[in-house]
């Protein structure tokens, strides 16, 4: 009898949908970089390589071995589902392997006058234009720097550099007629135009 879970997130919920679209992703095996480990155990894959070290909790649906310097991914069971999730854990895997030899890097523009933001310890400190300085704590694992306008969040996963990007992010989100706010380095804002005095 064929194993069938529940998606536990939307990127889940996507590959579940499409999956005969995306199960070629596993078939390949993928290389393991120089001076970087793979081990599967307890159901969980850890990665450690120059810059650090990522794991992730693997479904039981799927198989995950290394064979020398490669990782393979096969699917338990022939299923829409658990082919659909090796092409998911396929992707996973390879940015795990990218980014403890070369992180994974999110580039925030601070724009607005008087808006600003500083690294102090383990927290942002961020002027947004509110009566009081905005603190967030910066997760394990990340690195903060702050220039003149920008802040540069990086780290070895991927997930977690982008998620915290869209924490910063949403703390000033940015207006669409003068673009003040926190916005992606290469994110485009649409202007509107204000109201015209006759």
């Amino acid at each position: 009898m064929t194993e069938k879970l529940a998606p536990r997130n939307s990127a889940e919920k996507f590959c579940l949908k499409f999956g005969k679209f995306m199960s070629r992703l596993a078939k390949k095996p993928i290389a393991i970089p120089e001076k970087t480990q793979l081990t599967v155990a307890d159901g969980k894959v850890t990665v450690k390589g120059p810059l650090g070290e990522v794991f992730r909790v693997v479904r039981p649906i799927i198989g995950i071995t290394v064979e020398g310097q490669s990782v393979l991914i096969k699917a338990k069971h022939d299923s829409i589902e658990t082919k659909a999730l090796s092409g998911t854990y396929a992707s996973h895997i390879k940015n795990m392997l990218a980014g403890v030899n070369k992180h994974f890097e999110k580039k925030l523009i601070i724009e607005g006058i008087g808006f600003k933001a500083d690294v102090k310890g383990e927290e942002i400190v961020m002027a947004l234009g509110f009566s009081h300085p905005v603190k967030v704590k910066i997760p394990k694992g990340l690195k903060v720097v702050a220039e003149k306008g920008a802040l540069t969040i990086s780290g070895a996963d991927k997930e977690q550099v982008g998620g915290f990007s869209a924490v910063i992010r949403a703390q000033k989100k940015p207006e669409p007629y003068k673009g003040k706010g926190i916005i992606n380095s290469d994110e485009v804002i649409r202007r509107k135009q204000g109201k015209k005095t006759v």
